[in-house]
């Protein structure tokens, strides 16, 4: 038998619970279960599944992370589910077309990076990390076929980018309608009290308490957080569009992207992305509102906070005297790659942007050079057939952050 934990007075767990949180439903029910397990010591199984949809973690996800690890810190048990399995069927949430699935091994693989990229925000204790394959995996065909008479194909239209895709005439895959249900059966596996998950995830959280009643479970209580806008502050931070802040990115590469965030972002990215108290979110509020600070100094607060989190306070000081020194005084940084040449070579800049990866192909490397998005020893260079001929030692720079030195060889 487990050993009979103790929590804070459950009024104390529900001021914390509720913080940044978009929804709890049904909250009371919430309420009832923290009564339960505060009286008879037994911690609630709380979930959340992340599906192995891109090779890591970032900022966006660490707005729901986190609010796992205050259920943890309350003294519950977090249960993180990778959906290696469900990730062969793909989320279609949100999505205005069919999501391209991945192989098992491909799931499994990336499954284990999030494990890692996890633990940066998860405690090792009060934690189950398990893959969904464990028992999806073993469901036969009949068994699949008694899950989905649990539900309708009208409920299932319900869901909004359902509805929009089928008025719209675009295919939607049975597949799909699959995908709720298996992320219901993952809360009847661990038999899950409560459900995290961003605002897109809404339906198929309610779908997972209809599902645990089938099966004669309590239903769960879900949670959902709200999602983060990525840098370019229109679309969710995503890997696939570029505008995202990876977990494990070095404290200078954190701090420069939390800069170019637009202004509006800046109080949202304080509170979801730091989870800064609200207090000191309602400062920054007030000072911004009363002009007493700009907006770029309030930028620099948040991505120093935000280094701070995950590396530090030493090295948050060290990414802001970067940040300075780069990019306010226009310093070239200490430690950029360095290539030696023989003296006296030609080569034409757009070869050389490809050739050291500052550009991902020649038509790139031909758009950032027009749109004046690159420099040869602070100068501006507009001309695509530039060339560069090595005499002395010279510093390219590509866009904000990302430079070369070319050093003539002796």
């Amino acid at each position: 038998m487990s050993e009979r934990r103790t929590f804070p007075p459950v009024a104390e767990q529900m001021d914390i619970i509720r913080e940044n949180a978009e929804e709890i439903l049904p909250e009371e029910e919430l309420v009832r279960k923290l009564e339960r397990s505060y009286e008879k010591g037994i911690p609630l199984n709380v979930k959340l599944g992340c599906d192995p949809t891109s090779p890591d973690l970032h900022v966006g996800h660490s707005v729901v992370l986190t609010k796992l690890r205050q259920f943890q810190d309350l003294g519950h048990q977090a249960i993180l589910i990778i959906g290696d399995f469900t990730a062969m069927i793909g989320d279609p949430s949100g999505r205005s077309k069919t999501r391209p699935p991945l192989s098992l091994e491909e799931a499994r693989k990336r499954g284990q990076t999030y494990y890692e990229q996890a633990s940066i925000i998860l405690r090792s204790d009060h934690l189950r990390i398990v893959y969904n394959s464990e028992w999806l995996g073993k469901m036969t065909f009949d068994e699949v076929i008694r899950l989905t008479a649990h539900y309708t194909v009208a409920q299932m239209l319900e869901r909004e980018d359902f509805a929009k895709r089928y008025k719209a005439g675009v295919p939607i895959g049975l597949h799909e309608f699959l995908y709720p249900l298996a992320q219901a059966m993952d809360s009847v596996a661990i038999r899950a009290d409560v459900e995290l998950g961003g605002t897109d995830q809404r339906f198929n959280l309610l779908v997972g308490r209809t599902i645990q009643e089938k099966y004669g479970q309590e239903p769960q209580v879900i949670l959902t957080m709200p999602l983060l806008e990525g840098l370019d502050g229109r679309e969710k931070m995503s890997k696939s569009l570029g505008n995202y802040i990876a977990l494990t990115d070095p404290p200078e590469e954190m701090f420069g992207k939390v800069m170019s965030i637009p202004d509006e972002l800046i109080l949202k990215y304080y509170r979801l992305a730091v989870f800064a108290p609200a207090e000191q979110v309602a400062h920054l509020e007030k000072q911004l509102k009363e002009q007493r600070i700009n907006p770029r100094d309030a930028k620099f607060q948040v991505a120093k906070a935000l280094v701070r989190r995950y590396y530090g306070e030493e090295a948050a000081e060290a990414a802001a005297a970067h940040f300075e020194r780069v990019f306010v005084k226009k310093a070239i940084p200490d430690d950029i790659p360095t290539v030696t040449v023989a003296p006296g070579t030609t080569v034409g800049l757009v070869e050389l942007l490809t050739q050291h990866q500052l550009a991902a192909s020649k038509s790139e490397a031909r758009r950032l050079i027009q749109q004046r998005a690159v420099s040869v020893d602070g100068e501006k260079i507009v001309d695509i057939h530039a060339t560069i001929t090595l005499e002395h030692p010279v510093v390219i720079k590509v866009g904000k952050r990302r430079f070369l030195k070319l050093q003539p060889s002796a």
